[in-house]
């Protein structure tokens, strides 16, 4: 195997940190991906980034423009609401099987991070952690098969861009409703675990769609 594949240590490196870049916002729907630039940026030759191009276009993320190149997908907003529709779905499935597999030391571990991110409020690591919180519920939920269906989603729901939690009231919001998912997952109750999961799930997307509606370039389709 070549060492500048996808799957070396460098081709996976160029991957991971392009999908860091998007996750953070330094990449954006619409950016272009020129390889030699990005080579530069990641100190690695062409071959990894081209690869990790691939990788993209292959998750959903990169399209190629005719006369362009590769370049950041801009969802429509169809596509935004249909990729929180299938989030609700998904995570409210992990809550309700987390709440009959998880283990005692699993919930108190979701109620720790949980009291974690109440203390950090809207600091830079309160995305971290609040991706770890949902992942905590998706292994608690022992479903391979759907752990795998979410990762899928997730990659896709990084076109958006940073999480919503850098807005005060919505970060002290979240911290309530995983309050509720986590008494419903204590108390075993499959069912309010879901719908507590769909609930908070749709407060994000309204906070989303919302915000994306605010932007200069919102043209009434495109989010």
């Amino acid at each position: 195997m070549a060492s500048d594949d996808i799957n070396s240590p460098q081709g996976n490196t160029a991957y991971q940190r392009l999908l860091d870049a998007l996750r953070e916002g330094r990449l954006n729907p619409g950016d272009r991906l020129r390889e030699t630039e990005l080579a530069e940026q990641l100190g690695v030759s062409r071959t990894p980034v081209r690869e990790a191009i691939r990788q993209l276009e292959a998750d959903g993320i990169v399209a190629h423009v005719p006369r362009q190149g590769a370049s950041i997908r801009m969802l429509d907003y169809a596509e935004v609401m249909e990729l929180y529709e299938m989030r609700a779905v998904l995570e409210g499935t992990a809550a309700r099987l987390a709440a009959r597999a998880a283990s005692e030391i699993e919930i108190e571990e979701l109620c720790d991070m949980n009291d974690a991110l109440a203390r950090i409020g809207t600091a830079p690591e309160a995305f971290t952690l609040n991706r770890q919180f949902h992942a905590a519920i998706l292994d608690a939920a022992k479903n391979r098969f759907l752990s795998r269906s979410i990762t899928s989603l997730q990659k896709a729901l990084m076109i958006l861009g940073p999480t919503t939690l850098t807005e005060p009231d919505r970060a002290e919001k979240a911290v309530t409703e995983h309050r509720d998912i986590l008494a419903a997952i204590t108390a075993r109750d499959g069912a309010g675990a879901e719908a507590a999961m769909r609930a908070h799930i749709e407060a994000a997307q309204r906070v989303r769609v919302r915000a994306l509606r605010a932007r200069p370039t919102y043209d009434g389709d495109l989010l």
